[in-house]
């Protein structure tokens, strides 16, 4: 970066400066890092540490982390990425702090299928939380030659550039309440590793093992920062990059990048933010036209008919759709049989949402459900089930998830109102991340994919959408000791506004795209927030927590 200076003497002192408070890496591998995973799959290819490589096979990825951490500084490096079908990989270049509370600052690069380009995804994370992510396809092919790609981090802003180029500016907002990372120190990261359940087309792509072992290569590794020891930095104000700001010039670079370049941005994701996107400044126009295009191209949103997007398929009768506009549907429950409706349609990731009326009364013994269902004997399910109680006693909201035939990851509530008296709505998300149950928009439990440490997660089975009500007397009651009192028949369960927006399935395949606001919906600090609150009152049931049942300890997704 040039930076003109007043005379040579304060060029000088600056210099004097700089030196004593800010270690500046001009990059050997062999000092300044440590390949810390991968046995072996991580190489230094010259006696100068200025070329690595990275690999991936089917047994483990690779990584390496700078020796030092850094509050504050400029990263850089040159990559040259996995070549031909990269599908299912990810190659990457950060920083990130320590914790579950940790900050963090991206570069991930999402493999492809031959002849489709890479996704640059580049995130921030405060405090535990992301949500900020701007996606780019570049305007080269990273495979062919190195580029040169830096994160430059100081009390004022993050500034990406790809080749010198800006693409990306994250400015501090503390101001406006946004969490900004200042004071947590950080280790420059990279790795090459395998996530192909949602790196490449949500999960559709995945990694061609003939093709390993995956390399990238890195050469010219350089920091400059303020190195964190014995607890302190003594980093200067004084240094260029601790002052960096973006001129006219650089700002009509970002312009330019994010106009022709950038394939996603949350900051104009207003379906994924209903009540305004984040207090941000944010990237144009076009970008949010290309996802708007792309994701109309690509996912089915029902905004609910259930006489075109269900079929009622058992019950003889007893369900029954209410009205022209198939805005509202009943199911019915006798002695001789319950009833039920399914999808028309199977979803690979969705988000499927109803407002329900459950029965009144004395319904002790009734089960009502709304859930995802995969068919076969290896199925995955997502369930929310309603188990019915005696007349002034609460339901039971029993949630489970089911992956490869397997449940027992049960929760269960106590509502904080009468289900019966109204309409509620009760919201499953699924993508390729998590899972998440809502009610009334409040989210009662997160589910996430923990594959990494050997949970299985429902990813590959399309599931299609269900609802009935039916009887379980002999367990949903008080462990079947409250039976069903059948002169109270029929009962009657109401649904109504019935919405899903999913990737559909067809002809052994979806089309499901990265881009849609519910594919990479987290929860924030106040979601999380949310959560504890109804757990913390109205949780009657964990299965984390039943040391009884799991007397050798509980799951490892619990913990």
């Amino acid at each position: 970066m040039k930076s003109s200076c007043g005379t040579r003497f304060a060029f000088l002192a600056l210099f004097l400066f700089a030196l004593q408070s800010v270690c500046v890496y001009a990059g050997s591998f062999h000092k300044d890092v440590q390949i810390h995973w991968g046995d072996g799959r991580g190489k230094i290819h010259d006696n100068e540490g200025k070329l690595l490589s990275l690999s991936l096979d089917k047994s483990s990825g690779s990584g390496f982390q700078s020796n030092q951490e850094f509050l504050y500084g400029k990263a850089e490096v040159q990559m040259k990425l996995v070549p031909g079908n990269s599908a299912g990989t990810v190659t990457t270049f950060y920083l990130k702090a320590p914790g579950t509370m940790w900050d963090e600052i991206d570069f991930e690069f999402l493999g492809n299928i031959s002849g489709h380009p890479y996704t640059l995804h580049t995130n921030v994370y405060t405090k535990g939380t992301g949500d900020k992510e701007q996606q780019f396809h570049l305007w080269f092919d990273p495979t062919l030659g190195f580029h040169t790609y830096c994160i430059t981090w100081n009390p004022q802003r993050i500034i990406f550039t790809v080749d010198g180029i800006p693409i990306r500016e994250f400015k501090n907002s503390e101001s406006m309440g946004i969490p900004f990372p200042k004071d947590q120190p950080m280790r420059v990261y990279a790795s090459l590793w395998e996530a192909e359940h949602w790196a490449t087309r949500g999960g559709l792509e995945k990694t061609d093992w003939s093709k390993a072992p995956f390399t990238a290569f890195y050469r010219n590794y350089n920091v400059e920062g303020c190195v964190w020891a014995n607890g302190k930095s003594s980093c200067p104000a004084n240094s260029p990059w601790f002052t960096q700001t973006l001129d006219k010039n650089g700002i009509d670079k970002v312009k330019w990048a994010q106009s022709k370049y950038m394939v996603y941005n949350y900051c104009t994701d207003t379906k994924r933010f209903p009540k305004g996107v984040p207090k941000f400044s944010c990237g144009t126009r076009f970008a949010f036209l290309v996802l708007f295009l792309i994701a109309a191209q690509s996912v089915a949103v029902y905004a609910g008919s259930f006489h075109k997007d269900v079929q009622i398929h058992w019950g003889d009768g007893r369900g029954k759709v209410r009205d022209r506009d198939g805005k509202l549907l009943s199911l019915s429950l006798d002695k001789s049989s319950g009833s039920g409706f399914q999808s028309n349609q199977e979803f690979l990731y969705g988000k499927t949402e109803v407002q329900m009326k459950l029965v009144a009364g004395n319904s002790a013994g009734t089960v009502t459900t709304f859930y995802l269902k995969a068919p076969g004997t290896m199925w995955d399910e997502i369930d929310f089930e309603f188990l019915g109680n005696i007349s002034g006693h609460p339901y039971t909201l029993h949630t489970n998830v089911y992956t490869q035939g397997s449940g027992d990851k049960e929760q269960q509530f106590h509502l904080w109102f009468d289900p019966t008296k109204n309409f509620h709505t009760y919201c499953i998300t699924w993508n390729p991340q998590r899972i998440i149950f809502t009610v009334d928009g409040i989210p009662i439990r997160e589910f996430k994919n923990s594959e990494s440490i050997g949970v299985p997660f429902p990813k590959n089975q399309p599931m299609r959408l269900y609802a009935s009500l039916w009887e379980a007397e002999h367990w949903a009651t008080r462990g079947g000791l409250e039976k069903t009192d059948w002169s109270k028949a029929p009962f009657t369960a109401f649904y109504r506004n019935y919405n899903v927006e999913g990737c559909v399935w067809a002809n052994g395949k979806s089309s499901c795209p990265a881009n849609s606001p519910w594919f990479t919906q987290t929860l924030d600090q106040r979601g999380i927030d949310k959560m504890k609150w109804a757990q913390s009152k109205y949780m009657v049931y964990n299965y984390c927590t039943d040391t009884k049942r799991f007397p050798k300890g509980v799951p490892k997704v619990c913990t």
